[in-house]
């Protein structure tokens, strides 16, 4: 039997540390997750949408988290009704259910009682319930039932169960600036039409807190109770009807001044569709119908209930869900409401908060921001719907990465793809025999990629759902710790004296230890330049080893004789000939730095080692030597691939460029399916999908190095690019892509890196970094 842990005075204090057993949630847990089988224990009169628990099951079915015993669980999952009707059970009654429940250990220590809304007229079914130790997870809330860092406010369950194709239904982020500076469509329900009243109110002094708005003609604030001193005395009901008359009629004084910028409608007509909470605003009629007013809007204007006893409404949550969905930036009026996950979410990034009596100042303050503001804040808009809000899926994703980070329980980590050799085990590989190229000698390094992650997952594109065993957005040590006690791993020049091109050939120098990097090589049916390729490779420092990719179905000739290069060779075999394969993460690769090249990039040692140089200084960015850009086609207003030499560029190309491990991941697992898709359907464009998934992680171009643009192999057989379909294909890329993220994430850079010293006169006794770079 479980001990009973004290309750606190009350049921309404509970916070993590008082009404949590950490006993079962250790850090080493895995944070297993049991769930109550919706077809089994089920509330009666309160029932749960099919589609709900399908979606439901069908999540945990595939959660890396759920358990089945459930005397190992940190966590146990109960699916509530969606709504509470009038007649539905009362406190009482749910509260004899809960005990019921054959591990509620008496208080309902370590369960989640989750409500997933699918409309907007829930209300919040814990009023009045007393649930012991059990947290709440639900769109509305009561002050008097949402305990803060406790509950957890999700949004509603409006999406589909997965966000496969969320893409398709979400409006492209430009033009910035819509047909509407501001939209508003909503109506006022008065307390005394509402079918249910709340029993936790605040207090009376509470409710008849003074609350100021700027008056439209004289600019002055003024408390409502001196607009008319009868109001010190009016009950809460007159209370929320003056302030609903002062809002409304402020508004529409912005109207009809800003006539062509302002769209406000206070009125539903169709009054069956009132969400029947008091003195809250009413959704106003179809989702379809409000899609075509949002959907014109720059601004949504999101009017928090008048009822300050109210912290969420499901009313509240589907404005901000649906703004969120048609790309406009939500506006929201009256600082006592909460919004989903918002102890992880800065939801200043993506929306504007502003108190009520800044209603009449509403339009200056939106004109105040610039182009780039409103693309900030959309683009953060987008991020927030898209992972946390768009689906079933990623509503319990999120709740369960909340309950997790509040315990400080890692992530699952994120799988890596296995790496099977093309080559049967009882086979050995002929070694090739013969002169070797001149050798360029260095020492190599592995470096511990073991590293923590330090990135702000939650509010930055991404994964925030899997832990990584490494990213590149590690910080640097400041310069003197590397010589005071944190040195070790590093390599500075001449022991941080420094020197010219003789010392630092002998050390990697700059701000992180020292380390290697993995060439992986994409082939398919070309034995001969496959070889010629892994020649070039001997001697290369730094150099991990190099993982050929075969993309063809037919393996290796036996009689194929593989050269000796001093490193491994891993030859992975394939599941399909697809370019996508290029980037998966193989569980070979050890080393965060990866140098995708194709079988026939012809690149000096000294060039690949100072590209290396330069990615470990640019480590979030792709850096490599191709480069392109995309151009404006002006008559068809749309996007064009261009590979004509040029003052600025957008992309490097993936045929020789390092980029980190990280990206393998990200492309393989969270990168839009589709895109992938796009790649194996044409055969082309892996190269741009790389570039456009680091531009939108980063918001920074890539970095080419030297003055190499493209390549040539003389003699290789018929590329891909010769094709005359190649360019056509590449230009629908680009215009594919963008359509998927919602807006175009690459940025022109107009600068390329060359090695210090280079073409400096220095003299004669020293030496430069790189001779011809």
């Amino acid at each position: 039997m479980e001990e009973k842990l004290p309750m606190p005075s009350s049921s309404h204090s509970c916070q993590m540390e008082n009404c949590f057993d950490f006993s079962r949630c250790s850090l080493v847990s895995g944070f297993p997750v049991y769930i109550y089988n919706p077809s089994q224990y089920f509330l009666g009169r309160s029932p749960v949408h099919e589609t709900t628990i399908t979606a439901f099951v069908e999540y945990f079915q595939q959660s890396a988290y759920q358990t089945t015993d459930a005397t190992k669980a940190c966590i146990f999952i109960f699916l509530m009704g969606d709504s509470r009707e009038p007649n539905s059970l009362k406190p009482l009654e749910i509260e004899d259910f809960l005990s019921g429940l054959p591990y509620w250990g008496g208080d309902g220590r370590n369960h989640v009682l989750l409500t997933l809304a699918s409309s907007a007229k829930n209300d919040d079914i814990f009023r009045g319930v007393n649930t012991g130790r059990a947290m709440l997870a639900q769109s509305a809330f009561t002050d008097s039932v949402f305990r803060h860092m406790f509950d957890v406010l999700i949004p509603p369950n409006l999406g589909p169960r997965k966000t496969d194709d969320i893409w398709k239904e979400i409006p492209m982020l430009s033009p910035l600036r819509k047909k509407y500076l501001l939209h508003y469509w909503g109506q006022f329900v008065p307390p005394e039409k509402s079918s249910a009243q709340h029993s936790g109110e605040k207090d009376q002094s509470r409710r008849r807190e003074q609350v100021y708005i700027n008056s439209p003609q004289s600019h002055l604030r003024k408390p409502l109770a001196a607009i008319d001193p009868a109001m010190t005395i009016l009950s809460s009901q007159s209370l929320y009807s003056h302030i609903e008359q002062a809002i409304v009629s402020s508004l529409k004084n912005v109207q009809s001044s800003h006539q062509s910028q302002i769209f406000v409608d206070f009125s539903c007509n169709q009054l069956s569709n009132l969400t029947f909470i008091p003195a809250d605003w009413a959704l106003c009629g179809t989702e379809s119908a409000r899609k075509d007013r949002i959907i014109q809007s720059t601004f949504s204007l999101i009017i928090a209930p008048l009822n300050m006893s109210i912290d969420s409404t499901t009313a509240f949550q589907t404005r901000v869900y649906e703004a969120l969905k048609q790309g406009s930036i939500p506006v929201v009026l009256g600082s006592h409401e909460l919004l989903p996950y918002s102890e992880v979410l800065r939801w200043h990034s993506a929306a504007i908060l502003l108190p009520t009596p800044r209603v009449t100042e509403i339009p200056f303050y939106l004109q105040s921001f610039p182009d780039e503001g409103i693309s900030a804040l959309r683009l953060q808009g987008r991020l927030f719907f898209q992972t946390y809000f768009s689906s079933t899926h990623s509503v319990l994703d999120t709740l369960l990465a909340v309950i997790r980070t509040r315990l400080q329980i890692p992530a699952k980590p994120v799988p890596e793809e296995p790496s099977p050799s093309i080559f049967p085990a009882s086979f050995h590989p002929l070694k090739y025999e013969g002169p070797d190229p001149e050798p360029e000698s260095d020492e190599t390094y592995r470096h511990n990629f073991s590293l923590p992650v330090l990135m702000d997952t939650f509010n930055n594109p991404g994964d925030p759902f899997n832990l990584y065993p490494m990213t590149p957005f590690q910080p640097w040590l400041p310069s003197e710790a590397k010589f005071k006690g944190s040195g070790y791993g590093f390599r500075p020049v001449a022991k941080g004296a420094g020197g010219d091109g003789k010392d630092f050939s002998e050390a990697l120098g700059g701000n992180m230890p020292r380390e290697q990097f993995t060439i992986v090589l994409l082939t398919y049916d070309r034995e001969v330049v496959l070889m010629q390729a892994l020649h070039r490779f001997k001697g290369l420092p730094f150099l991990n080893k190099v993982v050929v990719v075969w993309n063809a179905a037919v393996p290796p000739s036996a009689d194929l004789r593989w050269p000796d290069i001093g490193v491994p060779i891993k030859v992975i075999k394939t599941s399909k000939n697809s370019l996508n394969n290029r980037f998966l993460p193989y569980s070979v690769i050890e080393t965060e730095a990866i140098l995708s090249i194709d079988d026939d990039a012809h690149l000096r040692h000294d060039e690949i080692v100072f590209g290396f140089r330069v990615w470990r200084e640019e480590r979030a960015r792709i850096v490599g030597f191709p480069g392109r850009f995309h151009a404006w086609d002006v008559k068809h207003q749309s996007w064009n691939y261009n590979s004509n030499y040029s003052c600025e560029l957008s992309m490097v190309l993936t045929g020789a460029a390092f980029f980190h491990k990280y990206y393998a991941y990200l492309y393989s697992y969270v990168m839009p399916q589709a895109i992938r898709d796009k790649v194996d359907e044409y055969m082309n464009c892996e190269d741009i999908a790389m570039n456009f998934l680091v531009a939108h992680i980063t918001r920074r171009p890539p970095v080419k190095v030297t003055s190499r643009w493209t390549f040539r192999c003389p003699g290789c057989p018929t590329t891909l690019s010769s094709n005359s379909s190649h360019f056509e294909e590449r230009h629908q890329c680009i215009n594919f892509f963008s359509q998927v993220y919602g807006y175009t994430p690459l940025f022109y850079t107009q600068y390329r890196v060359d090695s210090v010293l280079f073409k400096t006169r220095i003299a004669h006794d020293k030496t430069k970094c790189f001779k011809y770079i």
